[in-house]
């Protein structure tokens, strides 16, 4: 694909790895005076040691930052710009699940020319942005993923909306959501983190600890295959190859307490998070998931969380000199999954000169502290299925989510809504997984509570965006997670989807589209 002439003024990826091996926190971009204004370029590189290097680069007169966290309050206004300049293609031509999208055959020229937001062309050189867990409208120069399609020859496409005054404050994340090619640009490592002041309001137990950002991102060597590797973990950029290669350091000191929000911006990678002294895990408060501040704060030695969910905890750090280290326990996604295996992801050093990142930064006075929403009266229950099934001994598998009662196909973005509700409803999802591995559900626009697995009520039901399928073992009943999805916000009126979070299973087809009209 061509590529204009501003192509001669791109900037380049800045260097990932840190000469010290130190862990950082990513570069901030913050609010002021209820705005937020920034620009990014998306470019792309092949690289020695990986096949593809995707990054949103802003540049200031600090220098060049990639994938800088997006700081912003509830009521707060992002503008941010960005312009498409990505120029590598992997050949062949398809996404990392192992084929040309089943769409992408009958690819038609854009309606308006030049315009993306009249939908048309989707390509490797094609992006758009979904802002991961808001409840923003799903309208093209907001979160609209269906049909925001900015080629690489595009001018400077311009997002702009208003953080909701009643916003969850927590961790979310931005990246890009071009299906077919979704896989593809994440694992390029193009994906950051936005975080929604307030959360000290709502937990005090935060408040001026420092505050520690980190994103666990996963690099494929080759994105033509489907297959779960090889692959690596990395921590804000930083390799966790160990013992390969000596792990990244996270410095803190000694004994103090830290506050810790992880994002798994991973494609398919899921973890089993924990911090260990010695041999013993740690234990870790944990106070928010996927945004959201968690109704009851609690002590865990490990916390799971799939591909795009959060984790927001309180962490105690080791006395001088002792062994510790943050670590991916490994995972069991079935017979048939991702490999998850246990993985060093840095080691934890306390001596007395460490550097502590800098403390949480409180919102403003007059924001309002965060209210769950109140419990409401069910409206609709549905019934829903994740189901694989193979194209042929050796060729690529074709994914499903399905409505029950509907014809089980791959995602078509030209196919009518599998669902259709009003502003208002508050609806009971059982969701069943009918394949030998595990699924991570996601949905736009709203989060849902998680409340229960396999007939089991949890406990302490908890508000998520992301949320695991267990494996299905080949004999008995499926598993089945049923979540209360949240419709009562007018906000979110418009077409949006629902799908797997591992990526390639996305770009498979493991996504539907759903409708929610105005009242």
């Amino acid at each position: 694909m061509a590529v204009s002439a501003a192509a001669a003024e791109v900037p380049a990826c800045p260097f990932r790895m840190s000469e010290d091996g130190i862990i950082r926190n990513p570069a901030d971009l913050t609010s002021a005076g209820g705005l937020l204004k920034a620009a990014f370029t998306l470019v792309s590189e092949r690289m020695h040691e990986q096949n593809l290097r995707e990054c949103y680069v802003y540049e200031s007169a600090a220098g060049a930052a990639e994938a800088p966290t997006l700081r912003l309050n509830p009521g707060d206004r992002l503008e941010l710009t960005l312009t498409n300049r990505l120029t590598y293609v992997p050949l062949p031509l398809r996404a990392i699940a192992g084929f040309v999208p089943h769409d992408m055959a009958g690819m038609l020229p854009r309606a308006i020319p030049g315009d993306p937001c009249s939908g048309g062309a989707m390509a490797a050189t094609s992006t758009n942005i979904h802002f991961h867990g808001l409840s923003i409208p799903p309208k093209c120069h907001q979160d609209d993923v269906l049909i925001t399609s900015i080629e690489n020859t595009d001018a400077p496409f311009e997002y702009k909306f208003q953080i909701p005054p009643g916003a969850p404050p927590g961790m979310y994340w931005y990246h890009p959501h071009l299906h077919g090619f979704s896989t593809l640009q994440v694992n390029g490592g193009a994906a950051g983190v936005l975080i929604v002041g307030g959360i000290e309001k709502v937990k005090p137990e935060v408040d001026g600890l420092p505050e520690r950002v980190l994103i666990i991102r996963q690099e494929f060597k080759d994105p033509n295959s489907w297959l779960p590797g090889p692959n690596l973990l990395t921590l804000n950029f930083q390799p966790a190859l160990y013992p390969r290669r000596r792990s990244p350091i996270i410095q803190m000191k000694p004994g103090a307490r830290e506050f810790w929000r992880v994002a798994n911006a991973a494609s398919q990678a899921f973890l089993a998070l924990q911090v260990v002294f010695g041999n013993t895990p740690q234990k870790m408060r944990l106070v928010a998931l996927d945004g959201v501040p968690v109704r009851r704060s609690v002590d865990l030695t490990t916390i799971t969380v799939p591909p795009a969910g959060r984790a927001e905890f309180i962490v105690k750090a080791p006395a001088a000199g002792q062994a510790a280290r943050f670590q991916q326990a490994g995972f069991d996604a079935g017979a048939i999954g991702p490999i998850n295996p246990p993985q060093e992801l840095a080691k934890i050093e306390a001596p007395q000169e460490a550097a502590a990142p800098p403390p949480l930064v409180a919102s403003p006075a007059n924001s309002r502290a965060y209210v769950h929403p109140p419990p409401g009266t069910v409206t609709a229950r549905r019934r829903l299925y994740f189901a694989e099934a193979a194209n042929g001994t050796n060729g690529p598998t074709a994914f499903f989510l399905t409505v029950e009662g509907q014809t089980p196909k791959p995602f078509d973005a030209a196919a009518p809504p599998a669902i259709v509700t009003k502003v208002g409803a508050l609806e009971d999802w059982t969701i069943a997984n009918h394949a030998g591995e595990v699924h991570t559900f996601h949905i736009h626009q709203i989060h849902f509570l998680f409340l229960e697995v396999n007939g089991k009520k949890l406990p302490h039901p908890e508000s998520r965006d992301t949320v695991i399928l267990p494996a299905w073992n080949g004999a008995g009943p499926y598993p089945t997670v049923k979540l209360r999805m949240d419709f009562r916000d007018p906000n979110i009126a418009g077409t949006f989807v629902f799908h797997c979070h591992i990526l390639d299973h996305e770009d498979a087809g493991m996504m539907a589209k759903m409708r929610v009209d105005p009242n």
